[in-house]
């Protein structure tokens, strides 16, 4: 698993990143490349903007109970996965607006480090350690990345 919090961590995902043109085209699913960025902002949304609603406590426990284990446990996601509401991007998206503030949400996570992270509460899961954090924005980034063949 990469490591999102070390520099190292966060250029490989920015190369990976850099290598995505307007015209990448998914291996599976049916989000555009520009979509598919802007999904991926979603989750830095929940986490640094005050742009997604906290699910009510019913939903929060279900997420918990059936979710969580999934989106922090270390098994990569298997290819057309249900996606969350709030991530589901319906219209289409500018590219290097997209591409540029995922690249700005991987390195302020960087920069704010693990520390940062370690027992901060998520929207949707509660509080979750460095390493379910790392888990999580990593193997999220890189399911999608793969996705387009970076």
């Amino acid at each position: 698993m990469t490591n999102i919090f070390q520099v190292t961590g966060i250029a490989t995902f920015i190369n990976r990143i850099e290598k995505l043109t307007p015209e990448s085209q998914p291996q599976w699913g049916k989000m555009s490349v520009s979509q598919m960025l802007a999904h991926c902002n979603v989750t830095y949304e929940m986490i640094y903007d005050n742009k997604h609603p906290k699910p009510n406590a019913f939903t929060r426990f279900l997420l918990k109970a059936f979710v969580k284990s999934t989106v922090v446990g270390g098994k990569p996601y298997k290819r057309n996965l249900h996606t969350a509401t709030a991530f589901i991007i319906k219209d289409e998206k500018q590219f290097e607006a997209e591409k540029s503030r995922l690249i700005n949400y991987i390195a302020q996570t960087q920069q704010l480090g693990e520390a940062h992270f370690d027992g901060k509460e998520s929207l949707s899961f509660g509080k979750l350690t460095k390493t379910e954090w790392n888990t999580m924005m990593s193997k999220h980034l890189d399911h999608h990345l793969t996705q387009f063949g970076v």
